[in-house]
């Protein structure tokens, strides 16, 4: 599988096109990324969101449109497609509500949303199956963990969800929703220091 980047809008954020056989799917797609999934693709099998904020979920409804793709998130970010912050973007509806962690396929590619909740109430790392990879949105960074200061943000969730992926055994590239890629190897090494703090 090949997997395309663009930094997208005010926040650098990370939008990613998962080019497969079957179909493309969009992950977080931030401000201005539909023009980047347009040049890139022709067809998405779905829009898949880390989590609900503004600066990742900005052309959810713009992609939607063009390519007919229904919106995964999970379901605790739902209200967050209606623009609660006010910021401006068109509002996008979901068709998919995750619940669980549980694997499924699409067009024949597996997914699994791992739930993390504290930078959002729903926030999530979506791990392809199979792959050793997730996308790991704004939970995990190169370096640094997701704010959790924000409104709907929790920070005893957030401690909870970094001492559960501290005991994590797999092998993953992680590709965050801002920066670099990284590995949660090397994430895990720093999660005693970013614990500390809570």
């Amino acid at each position: 599988m090949q997997i395309l980047k663009k930094a997208c809008g005010a926040y650098g954020t990370n939008c990613y096109i998962l080019k497969s056989e079957q179909g493309d799917f969009v992950i977080d797609p931030g401000d201005g990324a539909f023009d980047f999934v347009k040049q890139n693709t022709t067809q998405v099998k779905a829009i898949l969101n880390t989590h609900g904020h503004f600066d990742h979920v900005w052309d959810n409804e713009a992609v939607k449109r063009h390519f007919k793709a229904p919106i995964y998130i999970h379901q605790f970010d739902e209200f967050m497609l209606n623009d609660p912050f006010g910021m401006g973007h068109e509002q996008s509806k979901a068709d998919v509500l995750i619940t669980d962690e549980n694997e499924f396929e699409i067009a024949g590619v597996k997914f699994k949303f791992l739930f993390f909740p504290g930078h959002t109430p729903g926030c999530c790392m979506i791990e392809l199956v199979g792959e050793n990879l997730a996308f790991s949105g704004d939970f995990l960074f190169q370096g640094s963990i997701g704010r959790y200061d924000f409104p709907y943000s929790d920070a005893n969730l957030m401690k909870q969800s970094l001492e559960r992926v501290a005991s994590f055994k797999d092998e993953l590239r992680l590709l965050p929703g801002h920066g670099k890629e990284t590995t949660l190897k090397t994430e895990q090494a720093h999660l005693d220091f970013w614990l500390r703090n809570f």
